[in-house]
């Protein structure tokens, strides 16, 4: 499916099944995008410079705030990418959702893909 224009989209799969959610040309490798699902839920949707789709809830565990899409991507000296919150800086690694300060403290995780 892609849009009027050509534009690949990118969906993220929900127990009702895949949801359409931004064009990818929205994205920008290293920072995110915010969307809203259809039970109400955010998530935050990101790329990384190679390319990669990753998606986690929105909301950071630690604060409550709503800001991961806010964060800024990194990446671990074994090649974790995360998204470092911009409120008290955790970093979750964006493919498991583990908080790499705390592991204790996970963030879901979306199955993303991107259509042609």
């Amino acid at each position: 499916m892609t849009t009027a224009t050509g534009t690949a989209r990118v969906e993220l799969r929900t127990p009702g099944g895949w949801v359409p959610v931004c064009d990818r040309d929205r994205l920008t490798p290293g920072r995110g995008v915010a969307v809203l699902l259809p039970d109400g839920s955010q998530a935050a949707v990101f790329t990384d410079r190679r390319g990669a789709l990753y998606a986690v809830a929105n909301r950071d565990p630690f604060t409550g705030a709503y800001v991961l899409s806010r964060g800024l991507l990194g990446s671990t000296p074994e090649g974790r990418v995360y998204v470092a919150s911009p409120l008290l800086k955790q970093r979750f690694d964006l493919s498991t959702g583990e908080c790499l300060d705390d592991p204790a403290v996970t963030v879901t995780v979306h199955p993303v893909r991107a259509t042609p």
